[in-house]
């Protein structure tokens, strides 16, 4: 549903509160509050969505307006932006959040928005703040109004939508990323603030050196409101020196210093990286690795986390080329939890930057997909007979056992052409060594055994070859 500004509306900025709570004194209100944009041109960051022919820019600048979902970290600027396009078209702003506001909040914004409609010729745009924490049922509760009209729906989330929202509501609205602030918009964030005398801090005489604004700006780690907080709080405990009021850096340090950067280990920022860091290994590249496993460790990931992927990494990645890759992070994962941190994340670091460097195969990680793929499509076949163990003289009277060769006995320690698998099922190749590392001596001897069993069973035709990817 689109819905198109009245003629009448002449700028784009914020003439409704932009949450529906009670007006209070101005200078009580944070600095991040008090510097939200009032015009898109004050808007930071975001240039993707909002520089002059990009999509947002466009839609406002056309004065029409569908819903969405505006995805992105916090402190980038959703709640503001989802106010701005809301007044492009003149229409009510109904400001929720999903983490207060129930299914009876919805119908009163539904029954309001009716009203607005019938009274005013207005539409409303209902604005939902941290949307993927609403169930399924209270996302269903407002999705027939979003479908007749009766609302916009403006969503903000951090979490990816394509796992916390309902495919029918994701149909309906745009996706809009947001991405983290440059630390060139932080500073320009930051500067405004110091400047702006009306808003801002600029009537309070605050000098702030260039370097503890970059200092700041790197401590907020994309994050506008963040780096704002920092800087107002640095201000409150700022001290007169020279006739100059100044933030001591020691004070600075203490407001800064348990910073973290961005980390979730439930959100989007926990898999993006942990898969940065997988994939990096993989790509035997171990400088990559250790970046992404040092990003995570600062953002406060649990080492044993990091540790049992690693462990997995191992037998995923490197397999049989080379079998000292998995004892080696095992090694690790133990040295951690006796040492703990952080002596112990170095352990975990020796072990990526091992698997990195490590040759790579993926076979056994493939043989063992193929097989079970086999045993859920060919169900529960019959262990032959000569493979059954015979522990009694009932069962060795029954054919357990029977026909079975020894494999010790045998010429070179293998009874060639003897058969493995159940009697209804073909014998099945899935273990393709790949060429590198101590699979290129692995592969050698199966392709000798195997030549041996087809020799003994009468066959001269060759196995199937490895598939393109090994």
């Amino acid at each position: 549903m689109l819905w198109s500004r009245n003629s009448s509306a002449q700028t784009i900025g914020v003439t409704e509160p932009s949450l529906d709570i009670p007006l209070i004194d101005e200078d009580s209100r944070p600095l991040a509050d008090r510097l939200r944009p009032a015009r898109l041109e004050e808007f930071v960051g975001q240039e993707h969505l909002l520089a002059p022919g990009k999509p947002l820019r466009s839609m406002v600048e056309g004065g029409s307006l569908h819903s969405m979902v505006l995805w992105g970290p916090p402190g980038t600027g959703k709640t503001t932006l989802a106010g701005l396009v809301s007044r492009s078209c003149d229409a009510r702003f109904i400001a929720l959040s999903a983490v207060m506001a129930g299914v009876k909040d919805i119908r009163a914004a539904v029954e309001e928005a009716r009203e607005i409609r019938r009274l005013e010729n207005r539409g409303t745009v209902l604005f939902l703040d941290e949307v993927h924490r609403f169930n399924k049922a209270q996302q269903d509760a407002f999705l027939p109004y979003v479908e007749d009209g009766t609302l916009v729906f403006v969503g903000a989330t951090t979490e990816n939508p394509s796992f916390e929202l309902n495919k029918a509501l994701l149909s309906r609205a745009r996706i809009y990323v947001l991405k983290r602030l440059s630390d060139t918009e932080l500073l320009a964030l930051l500067r405004r603030a110091l400047n702006d005398g009306e808003r801002g801090l600029g009537g309070a005489g605050l000098e702030v050196a260039a370097e503890q604004m970059e200092m700041i700006a790197a401590a907020a780690d994309g994050d506008g409101r963040r780096a704002l907080g920092f800087l107002e709080l640095a201000a409150e405990l700022a001290q007169e020196s020279d006739g100059k009021l100044r933030i001591p850096g020691e004070i600075l340090a203490d407001v800064i210093g348990g910073a973290r950067r961005r980390f979730d280990k439930r959100g989007e920022d926990f898999y993006d990286q942990i898969s940065a860091l997988h994939k990096s290994v993989r790509g035997s590249n171990p400088d990559a690795a250790l970046y992404w496993l040092c990003r995570m460790l600062d953002g406060g990931c649990d080492p044993v986390y990091v540790a049992r992927r690693v462990v997995r990494m191992a037998s995923e990645d490197i397999g049989n080329a080379d079998p000292r890759a998995l004892g080696l992070t095992l090694n690790a994962w133990d040295t951690f939890i006796r040492l703990g941190s952080p002596e112990g994340e170095l352990a975990i670091a020796q072990a990526v930057a091992y698997l990195a460097c490590a040759p790579k195969s993926n076979a056994v990680y493939r043989a063992y997909n193929a097989a079970m793929e086999d045993v859920r499509k060919k169900g529960s076949l019959e262990v032959p007979m000569h493979l059954r163990n015979a522990p009694t003289k009932l069962m060795k009277g029954m054919g357990y056992g029977r026909g079975y060769r020894y494999a010790h006995d045998e010429e070179g320690g293998f009874a060639s052409g003897e058969s493995y698998f159940p009697e209804d099922m073909a014998p099945a190749t899935y273990d393709h060594p790949v060429p590198r590392g101590l699979e290129i001596r692995i592969g050698e001897k199966l392709e000798r055994l195997r030549r041996l069993d087809r020799e003994a069973r009468g066959q001269s035709g060759k196995e199937s070859p490895a598939s393109p990817e090994d």
